[in-house]
């Protein structure tokens, strides 16, 4: 296969899994059968797609509407009568801490007749930051920080920003009792757990403030005493727990998840099908890390290469995790691409394609990369050493140098990672 209809491919698919979970598209139906309550219908929602999938519900739903959500800077839609917020992510700021706020207040003092519709997608955990009693934004900034740098993966991370929070953990369900709570989720994480999504601010945690500790202490993490006393303070019971499964006060809060990684991966797949290709479905939920993921996967193409007559692409979705040594601009799926590329050796009729579905990589406005079968000799012939830039954690760079990063802009959606490995013998 032509380098140029490979890369051409491999862009094609990431396309498809990009269009199954554009928020108009997948909220549709949900909207066409929502009917509207006896009282008012607050949308509220947090996430880099919420402003999308605040737009969807304006533009299909011929009902009064108000509310409030907030999403990544340069996300934002145009609406009318939901208000649109933009603040930072992947570390939260002031703006985020105001909106999440003014959140919480919107949903208070509500009646039983009253909807509050939830739209949840990746990135809330960040964008919908109130810290818990006694602790600031510092505080949960600084150890927002050291999660993304420890190699943390998403459960782990968000046991910990659950237990620093004032909204999320179920406690934004409780906030908005006796109304009913439904929750639209896009799904960014492994096996789509709604208590995951987010942080889950309307759905039980089956997590404690012991477990938040332990994450801290397998990380070896020193949170400022203010986080320390808090989460102590949590485990002693002098500070109230998340709710749990079972809890009374959240039986009118229901959850659907309206996009997946699976949904996405099997567009792809059936665009994959449609070309003539053979497709290998991997998985869309894993993690570990993603130098050593990337590895695996090279030595499974090659393996695929001695035996496949048929052009094959492997698929996979998940999130993976980097644990930073280096000083390099990197990012989970470049990574995870890097090390792919270097295990594949330069063979002939291997490529890929590692991006994350919200057109960010990391911390820069990058989704992700491509390799193809000269990847490491165009950098060698830059005067690059890819392993050394891949201890470097410098994904970003490598890929810059050769002209071969994917740069989408804001794709208003975020089913987490998308990962296409392409043999064509």
């Amino acid at each position: 296969m032509k380098d140029a209809d490979a890369r051409a491919l491999l862009r094609d698919l990431f396309d498809a899994a990009l269009v199954a979970a554009r928020p108009a598209t997948c909220l549709a139906p949900y909207i066409g059968a929502l009917s509207p309550p006896r009282g008012r219908t607050i949308v509220i929602g947090a996430g880099k797609a919420s402003a999308a999938m605040a737009q969807a519900v304006e533009e299909q739903w011929p009902h009064p509407v108000e509310g409030l959500v907030v999403t990544r800077y340069g996300y934002g839609e145009a609406c009318h009568r939901i208000e649109i917020v933009e603040a930072a992510h992947p570390v939260p700021d002031e703006k985020g801490r105001a909106a999440a706020g003014r959140i919480l207040q919107r949903v208070q003092g509500l009646s039983a007749d009253d909807l509050v519709l939830c739209l949840i997608s990746g990135g809330a955990s960040a964008l919908l930051t109130l810290p818990a009693a006694g602790l600031t934004l510092g505080d949960k900034q600084e150890v927002n920080r050291a999660l993304l740098r420890c190699g943390a993966n998403i459960v782990e991370m968000n046991t910990v920003r659950k237990h620093l929070s004032a909204i999320k953990g179920g406690r934004l369900a409780l906030a908005a009792q006796p109304a009913r709570v439904l929750s639209w989720l896009i799904s960014d994480v492994p096996n789509d757990d709604p208590a995951v999504i987010g942080s889950g601010p309307t759905v039980a945690d089956r997590s404690t403030f012991a477990d938040a500790l332990a994450v801290l202490a397998k990380y070896r993490i020193e949170p400022p005493a203010a986080v320390l006393a808090h989460l102590e303070s949590g485990v002693e019971g002098k500070v109230e727990e998340t709710p749990k499964p079972g809890d009374p006060r959240l039986a009118r809060a229901e959850t659907v998840m309206v996009a997946t990684p699976r949904r996405s991966l099997e567009a792809a797949a059936a665009t994959a099908r449609q070309r003539g290709l053979e497709v290998l479905m991997l998985g869309d939920n894993l993690e570990g890390e993603a130098r050593q993921l990337g590895t695996t996967h090279a030595r499974q193409a090659l393996d695929l290469l001695k035996r496949v007559g048929k052009p094959t692409v492997m698929l996979s979705g998940g999130e993976t995790t980097v644990t930073v040594r280096g000083t390099g601009r990197g990012g989970r799926n470049v990574e995870y691409l890097l090390a792919e590329a270097i295990a594949a050796q330069g063979a002939n009729g291997i490529w890929g394609l590692a991006a994350d579905t919200d057109g960010v990589d990391g911390a820069e406005d990058i989704a992700g990369a491509l390799f193809t079968p000269d990847t490491l000799a165009r950098a060698r012939g830059k005067g690059r050493d890819p392993l050394a830039m891949l201890d470097d954690n410098d994904g970003h760079g490598f890929f810059e140098l050769l002209g071969d990063s994917l740069v989408t802009g804001p794709t208003r959606t975020n089913v987490n990672d998308f990962r296409a490995t392409l043999i064509a013998p």
